[in-house]
């Protein structure tokens, strides 16, 4: 398949390198059958994966997100997003203006989502189609900032975080 985000993969596989493998795998089991999740990222680059066992999403309107980082360089947005949320992003760029996902720690009873309106938590009976590992550019639904390993998730309170300041910055901006 040749070069994918500076990684060479051995002709004609589809496989991540390790580590990104295992991550791939762990990934992949939050479907009933994980061979259809690698079936998917084989045939389309994208699986589908439901949301609530492993991993729950925010979904983070891109104006909001680029406020609070405070840029449009996609490679100093990649930077920010790992450091201010230490964990996996994805954004898909279908819709008008894009959306970004951060993954995160399913949902405990005694958590409140206080920006359901804004930026939707996403949880059981929600699919989220998920890039394979090597997917880190556009076009199409990639990884912003890539899960490091097996369980790598966001803080929700982290993500909270930063769509709080995301919202200040736009609210300041339309006084």
């Amino acid at each position: 398949m040749g070069e994918s985000a500076g990684r060479t993969l051995c002709p004609g596989s589809t496989d991540p390198p390790e580590p990104a493998r295992a991550t791939s795998d762990w990934l992949a089991h939050t479907q009933q059958e994980p061979r259809q999740a690698h079936r998917e990222w084989a045939d389309t680059g994208v699986a589908l994966l439901p949301l609530g066992r492993r991993f729950e999403a925010a979904r983070l309107p891109a104006p909001l997100v680029l406020a609070a980082v405070d840029t449009w360089d996609p490679l100093e947005i990649t930077e920010r997003l790992h450091r201010f949320l230490n964990g996996p992003v994805l954004f898909d760029g279908r819709l008008t203006g894009g959306t970004f996902y951060a993954l995160m720690q399913p949902h405990r009873a005694s958590q409140v989502w206080k920006y359901q309106d804004v930026a939707p938590r996403l949880g059981a009976n929600t699919y989220l189609g998920v890039p394979r590992m090597e997917r880190v550019k556009p076009p199409g639904t990639h990884w912003v900032a890539p899960p490091r390993f097996p369980g790598d998730l966001c803080e929700p309170a982290t993500v909270e975080a930063l769509i709080g300041f995301g919202l200040s910055i736009t609210q300041e901006a339309e006084l």
